[in-house]
């Protein structure tokens, strides 16, 4: 899709977290009252810790889902906000300029409703003039040139990252897109001819919003419909794209040329300014192939009514309340369930977080991270670390030789806690006070700008991908990165005032989590440096797939919706993140109580430290969805439902039926042929 609408429906720790702020002051650590007594913790543990919170907190109607880590970023918005108002209130007395200012004046426009009512679809008449001069084939691809050199390019995505196979330079990276409907079998599956038809019918609606007859919108929607149904058709599912081998393909621009009849790379890549000499990555050549073949083929009358649309539908957002509340009635509602729209200032400050996030997040930091909490952070990691060395060391199941690597991997670890060491300049993007759709497209091309400028250059292990202002954390395994963003370093993830059980059962699992990602399905395809090479001996790859695939077997057969099961494989890796992450968290608790003894049997409010770790994991994991919400994600995201999340990887620890007297038999008991052990 085009850069200025990011639908991206994938998460890089969980699905349930976004942003967040500090809880509310005076709380105990873990309110034992929320626990349902009347729920056996042997047979539902997530029911018995999260049970009496979902059914006291319903989903709000501007929301799709709720849980604690939606309440944690109702709380950070109220900071982001706070932090937007009063630059806005600033902006003309602040230094010009400065990031303050920008701020201000960025939300100050977004919150000027006057202005963007009067605009209705003016901002976007412009492009919509270029596409509709478009007479020939070559004139398809040129606009496609120009389109993305501005950071708004659609059909496929384009972006630097690490080689993969030499990780230390960027390179640039072609990958599918073009999509309206969230993966390639909502084009074709029974079960969503519904869905299509609503489809149709919301992009024939937009269409006559902006100017086209009843009549032409209706046959346009059509072309644009089946235009997508041919892209999707040589679509990879998110399962298939969850593997090495189908996002890297790399080729030379003379081969790449050569093997296009319509598109040329060279002329591409010069119109972005991009640095891609030795070749690039033409990620998905069979989806590249057809896009060639549909520049060729496809009458240009269709490609307009395709262009047309998503330049309006990627706008729609950022536009006057018809277009607004189109894009909401059909991507919010109708896909998702939403029951009501979120108020402007929340609009505003997701435009903001996705476009000018970075510059954000340096004012959140200076108002919301205390340099202090960066020092306690990176012990918890250390000791966290510390504790997955020690498992791998003492596998009973990989070789010696296979260790070694293993342990070269680990050893190359980098963290990076709660914010950038350096800071992104912002001085080249040009944001004014009055001008909004303006300033998101000076602010989108500056973002595509600055990755583009990667392209050729050394790979900088300190960069973030992530704000600090998000309640999230990721592992990157082309730079073996763990990355821990100040907003997720708070309760009930971290607290300093808090027992260990309770950080370690918090931020420790989380901490685990993205260093056993280096070990998942994927990150275990990749080296030490970064690179996707195999480090693994034949038998021991054998043996590491055969443990998987019974968490596969696992988590397929848990069923969120009636009918309507977890892809086990789609799922994997967050799984045996989990499933590493927690195990190493608690191995890092019995090492600090040992050190104190005295703490090792101590109860507080009833419940034992072992008890205590594995509640506050659940914890994390409660909240509810509305059940379209829920069709999607099943579908689309890696994670799996928060619900069988707070379970699956406890249920495999016998250190969690120790700690609750579970009985063989019990829901949260596995039997042996089934335990998964990994690492």
């Amino acid at each position: 899709m085009r850069k200025l609408l990011n639908r991206s429906l994938a998460f890089a720790i969980c699905s349930a977290l976004s942003t967040g702020a500090i809880a509310a002051a005076q709380q105990p650590s873990f309110d034992v009252r929320d626990l349902d007594q009347k729920i056996s913790p042997c047979n539902d543990f997530n029911g018995f810790v999260n049970a009496k919170w979902v059914a006291a907190n319903p989903i709000p109607a501007d929301r799709t889902r709720w849980g604690a880590f939606d309440e944690l970023r109702e709380h950070s918005l109220q900071t982001q906000r706070a932090i937007a108002e009063a630059a806005a209130r600033d902006a003309n007395t602040a230094k010009a300029g400065s990031i303050g200012q920008k701020i201000g004046w960025f939300y100050r426009s977004g919150m000027a409703e006057g202005a963007i009512e009067k605009a209705g679809y003016a901002p976007v008449k412009p492009e919509l003039a270029q596409i509709d001069a478009l007479k020939t084939p070559a004139d398809i691809v040129g606009y496609l040139d120009e389109s993305f050199a501005r950071g708004q390019g659609g059909l496929f995505n384009v972006g630097a990252g690490a080689d993969f196979k030499n990780s230390k330079m960027q390179i640039a990276y072609a990958f599918q897109g073009g999509l309206g409907l969230p993966t390639a079998e909502y084009y074709s599956k029974a079960d969503y001819a519904a869905l299509r038809t609503a489809y149709q019918a919301h992009i024939a609606k937009v269409l006559e919003l902006a100017g086209s007859s009843p009549a032409q919108a209706k046959q346009e929607a059509g072309q644009v419909l089946a235009f997508e149904t041919r892209l999707a058709g040589v679509s990879l599912m998110p399962v298939d794209l969850r593997k090495p081998e189908n996002q890297y393909h790399f080729v030379t621009l003379a081969d790449a040329d050569k093997a296009s009849s319509h598109l040329s790379w060279t002329r591409f890549f010069m119109a972005q300014k991009a640095d891609v000499k030795d070749g690039f990555s033409l990620s998905q050549p069979k989806f590249f192939a057809e896009v060639d073949k549909m520049i060729g083929d496809v009458p240009v009358a269709q490609w307009r009514a395709y262009l047309r649309f998503h330049a309006i539908d990627s706008a729609s957002p950022y536009l006057s309340k018809p277009f607004a509340d189109e894009y909401f009635a059909f991507y919010n509602k109708t896909l998702n369930g939403q029951k009501e729209q979120e108020p402007r200032w929340k609009r505003v400050l997701s435009a903001m977080n996705e476009t000018m996030g970075m510059a954000l997040g340096e004012l959140y930091v200076a108002k919301a991270f205390p340099p202090e909490s960066k020092a306690r952070a990176l012990e918890l990691v250390n000791n966290v670390k510390d504790s997955l060395k020690s498992r791998i060391e003492h596998l009973d199941w990989m070789s010696d030789a296979t260790k070694q690597k293993a342990l070269e991997k680990w050893a190359t670890f980098l963290p990076k806690i709660g914010y950038p060491d350096k800071w992104r300049d912002w001085t080249g993007v040009k944001i004014t006070p009055d001008n909004y759709y303006g300033n998101l497209l000076a602010a989108t091309q500056f973002d595509y700008d600055y990755d583009i400028a990667k392209i050729g250059k050394p790979t900088d292990r300190l960069e973030w991908g992530m704000t600090p202002q998000t309640v999230n954390a990721y592992y990157n395994p082309t730079d073996n990165t763990i990355n821990f963003p100040a907003a997720i370093l708070q309760p009930p993830f971290f607290d300093a005032k808090a027992d260990d059980a309770i950080n370690y059962g918090g931020i420790g699992a989380v901490i685990g989590h993205e260093a056993s990602h280096g070990y998942d399905d994927e990150g275990s395809q990749f080296d030490a440096q970064g690179n996707n090479a195999n480090w693994w001996t034949k038998d021991d790859r054998a043996k590491f797939d055969a443990r998987t695939a019974k968490l596969v077997a696992q988590f397929n057969a848990y069923e969120p919706l009636p009918g309507k099961h977890v892809n086990g494989q789609l799922t994997l890796g967050e799984n045996i993140a989990d499933l590493g992450g927690i195990n190493v968290a608690y191995d890092a608790l019995q090492i600090a109580l040992k050190k104190n003894p005295a703490e090792m049997e101590k109860k507080i409010d009833g419940y034992t430290p072992d008890q205590r770790f594995f509640l506050n994991f659940a914890r994390i994991w409660r909240g509810s969805i509305l059940p379209k919400r829920q069709e999607v994600l099943l579908n689309v995201d890696p994670h799996a439902p928060a619900q069988f999340r707070a379970i699956g990887a406890p249920s495999n620890m016998p250190a969690f039926s120790e700690a609750f007297k579970c009985k063989a038999g019990d829901a949260m008991v596995r039997e042996d042929a089934t335990q998964v052990k990994i690492w």
